[in-house]
């Protein structure tokens, strides 16, 4: 199954493909926006994320990153790619979401936006049983979207390496839901 265009009410969620390079670097060459993910990164450096990002696509079908645009501009990139460390469980039924946006995007509801929309595809379309996230323990932003995604706070584990990102002896924290916890979310809105 290759990767969905997706449709919100605002966003168009398009894979990830080289037509988005130039965007990518836009994004990881603000300090804000890397504020938490351990700095800005050279157009060199992006690159090689971009062939990273392009080549998680090919890992399981369905998954990868999307591009993701407003009336026509790119806003930020959204993913579900299968976990990649051990601690993360296995790669079967599960996938990691994540979202990175253009800082003049921010406040806007447009990460918790696609990242529904990447949830719902996930449950519905992909038959995944379980999504989680990860984000540093003092971003408070990201948490606070996960949790309005309807994900529950799962642990707090030590960061990999030598991260001098002030806030980052504090480690990483996930959250996760369930297909069965969307489901039950879903059923009280309707």
């Amino acid at each position: 199954m290759p990767q969905a265009t997706l449709r919100t009410d605002r966003i168009r969620l398009v894979p990830l493909s080289d037509d988005h390079l130039a965007h990518e670097i836009e994004l990881d060459s603000d300090p804000e926006v890397m504020r938490y993910l351990g700095g800005t990164r050279t157009p060199e450096e992006v690159e090689t994320w971009h062939r990273r990002r392009l080549a998680a696509a090919g890992r399981v079908p369905g998954l990868g990153f999307w591009a993701g645009f407003v009336d026509g501009r790119f806003v930020g990139w959204w993913l579900l790619e299968p976990p990649e460390r051990p601690d993360q469980g296995p790669v079967e039924g599960q996938a990691e979401l994540g979202y990175r946006l253009l800082r003049r995007h921010w406040r806007q509801g447009l990460a918790s936006e696609g990242a529904r929309e990447l949830i719902r595809h996930g449950f519905e379309d992909l038959g995944l049983t379980r999504v989680f996230a990860e984000t540093m323990a003092v971003n408070t932003a990201s948490r606070a979207t996960m949790a309005a995604l309807g994900m529950r706070y799962v642990r707090t584990f030590p960061m990999d390496g030598d991260d001098p990102t002030p806030g980052s002896e504090l480690g990483e924290v996930e959250y996760a839901i369930t297909r069965q916890e969307w489901l039950a979310r879903q059923a009280t809105r309707a």
